[in-house]
Parts: structure tokens; sequence; C-alpha cells
């Protein structure tokens, strides 16, 4: 801890610390613990904007972290940018001879499953170029996907940007915007010329980008436009360079806060049994965070639970005058039945017969209504389909 702190202090006053040789940098907005290896060093991203920090306020419960609102910066953008305020700080701030970021709740993993320790980084680099994430594997085009999350335009001023400023990637962008792949997440380890390379290339572009288009989004969540986007860039940067990848897991940390707001409100509703309440406010929720259902938010996978809870209820209301929140009292009860329901649709279409399962149908009268619903949810995945949309159109109606 004491070496941490020396770090610490060196750093926020500019000063270089001869003894790190490598550094990878935990981009935070809120407080966490942060790995005991002071090879990890917090960074708080967005703190020159951030209205529950003051630099002589020692008591804030960020006040542990660098904050990438020194030196050279754009701390102030990072409403747009994301983590990447924290990116550019590393690249004109950091002394590093390696660098690397990641997130407070995602760790890039070695075969182990455990955080890399800087041997393990140094001996990898003697063989590849970067480390970084797995390649994401889409069902559908990225191009559709951006479509289906963002403006377009956004996507679209990005092409022709390259085109002029990096003619020699454009025909790489445009073969790969209409592919099923990408990285994700910011996160990468590279030695710092090559991380530099990547940075001049990335925010020339970015910055670019930002002088052309007006940013105007209603929630916070659109407005890090930016920040998506270049997760897509990296991957752009990286196939176009043929750089040498070393692709490793990404570790998960606990929940997002938001995430388990949603799911606290929801068990609200469903302990009054408003299923109408809780369809209104899902719907909300997810309008404001379109990310709420990913895998990497939804990690527990209890709101994909709670979207079935909903259509459920909200069908056999219809079709009976009375719901399964009136049947099924208490969240995590809820939660196991939905479990239980599409084990049994399952088994049921297998043809392989459990008796406990075939026992709890019974007992608990499930509706004709409750198994169209779980065999959506099985179809959609065997399809590999969005179990969201199928979901969500019932929802809407």
């Amino acid at each position: 801890m004491k070496k941490r702190k020396c770090i610490m202090k060196n750093m926020e006053t500019g000063a270089e610390d001869k003894n790190q040789q490598t550094a990878i940098y935990v981009m935070t907005h809120k407080a966490f613990t942060p790995p005991p290896d002071p090879l990890y060093i917090p960074l708080h991203v967005g703190r020159a904007a951030a209205s529950s920090y003051s630099r002589d306020e020692k008591s804030s419960p960020l006040s542990f972290c660098v904050g990438d609102n020194t030196g050279d910066h754009i701390s102030e953008k990072n409403c747009y940018y994301s983590e990447l305020t924290g990116m550019y700080w590393v690249w004109k701030n950091s002394h590093a001879k390696v660098v690397g970021t990641c997130h407070y709740r995602r760790y890039l993993l070695n075969e182990q499953g455990k955080l890399f320790t800087e041997a393990q980084i140094l001996s990898l680099l003697r063989q590849y170029d970067v480390i970084t994430t797995k390649e994401l594997q889409l069902n559908f085009s990225y191009y559709e996907g951006f479509a289906s999350h963002h403006k377009i335009l956004y996507l679209d001023e990005t092409a022709r940007v390259i085109q002029e400023i990096y003619p020699d990637y454009a025909a790489d962008f445009q073969q790969l915007v209409q592919q099923k792949h990408t990285y994700f997440g910011n996160m990468l380890i590279a030695k710092k010329e090559v991380y530099d390379a990547y940075m001049e290339w990335l925010f020339s572009i970015l910055f670019e980008m930002e002088r052309r288009v007006k940013v105007e989004e209603e929630d916070s969540y659109h407005r890090r436009i930016f920040g998506f986007i270049s997760e897509f860039l990296q991957y752009v940067w990286i196939r176009h360079n043929r750089l040498r990848v070393y692709a490793c897991m990404v570790g998960m940390l606990g929940e997002k806060a938001e995430i388990a707001e949603v799911r606290c409100r929801l068990a609200e509703y469903f302990d009054r049994a408003d299923v109408d309440g809780a369809k209104a406010y899902f719907l909300q929720a997810k309008k404001e965070r379109p990310d709420l259902l990913m895998e990497a938010s939804d990690i527990t996978g209890e709101l994909h639970l709670c979207m079935e809870v909903i259509a459920i209820a909200g069908l056999e209301q219809q079709a009976y005058g009375k719901n399964l929140l009136t049947r099924v009292r208490g969240f995590r009860n809820l939660m196991q039945y939905c479990n239980n329901l599409n084990r049994y649709v399952l088994q049921k279409k297998q043809e392989i017969p459990d008796a406990g399962l075939q026992e709890w149908e019974e007992e608990n009268e499930v509706t004709s209504v409750a198994r169209q619903v779980a065999e959506q949810v099985m179809h959609a995945s065997e399809a590999e389909a969005s179990v969201v949309h199928r979901l969500q159109n019932q929802l809407t109606k």
C-alpha cells in the first residue's frame, strides 16, 4: 500500500515515477476497492466535471484515485467520451513503458482467470503487439447493431472522416462495419509507443467528428457516443495494421448500481402486483439504458427473468382476469418460478421427463400462457434471435 500511495502522489503532481515501468489504469467514476497489486492504478475519469469531487476535498470517496484533469487532458468532455478521457490522459501524461486500461468492474484476465501480473504482461508483449478482449461475435452486422441503439449519422460521419484523413483505412472500415465482429470496453495493454500510435489515430478521428456533428441526446447513455464508436475503431485499427493480438477473457466484479436499482424497483412493483406499473417502468428504464439487458450489465440474468414475469402477468391478466403476481409472492419466488418454468419447458421439448419438474408444474398451476411465453424465450435463444425483441413486442402491446 505504501508503494501505491507513492505512485499516486507522484502522478497527481505530474512527477515521473522512475520505477513504474508498467501501469494498468483502472477507469472509474465511483468509489470501489482497487486490486491490491500496485500495477493497477485507479483513474477517476471525468473529474473536471464531477460535481461530487473537489481537489481540496480529501474526504471525497474518490480521493484515492489519480484524476484525469491534470496535465494535458480532456476531462471536461467525459459526458461525450466516457472512459476515453482517461485513455487520453494516459496517452499524454503517463511515463510508463507499458500501459493498459480496464474498468473498475471489468478486468482483462489471464488463462487462470486471474488478473495479469507485470511479469505475465511483459512476457506476452514479447510475442504480441496488443493484449485485449476476445472479439464479440454479433448476431448482425456492426452497422445494423449500431443503428438499432444510436443515430446512424454518427457512424456514417465516422466513415466520411476516415475517408478524408486516413483514406488507406477506408476500405477496411467499410468492409468490417458490415461484418459481425468488434472489440468492446476499450480495454487493452500494449507498449507505450503502440498505445500512443493508436491514440494519435483515434483522437484525430474523434476530434474531427466532434467538430462536424452536434451531439444532442436526451440521456447520458447516448451522449457517450464517441466512447461507443471507439470500441469498433479499435477493431479497425488492429485489423488494418495486422497487429499480433493476444485475446483474453474479461472478468466481471460485481454489477452496476443502475442495474441493482432497476431490479429493486421492479421488485416493488411485483410486491404490489402492479403489472402495468412494472411494464411502464421497465420500458422507460430500457429506453434510458439500452445496455440494460446486455450480458455485461445483467450479469445475474434476473432482468431477463423480470421481463418474462411482466410478459406472463400481462397476458394472463388479459386472458383470465388475474395473473402470476397474485399467485406467486416475493421477488425471489418469482425468479425461482421462471427458472423452473424454463427448465420445465426445455425438458418437455427434449422429451426427457423430470418427475420433480412435472410435480412442480402441477402444484403451481402453470397456465398455457406462461408456457407459451417460456417457449418464446427458448425458441428465440435457439434461433440466436433477440429474446429482448420478442418479449418487448409483447410488453409494448
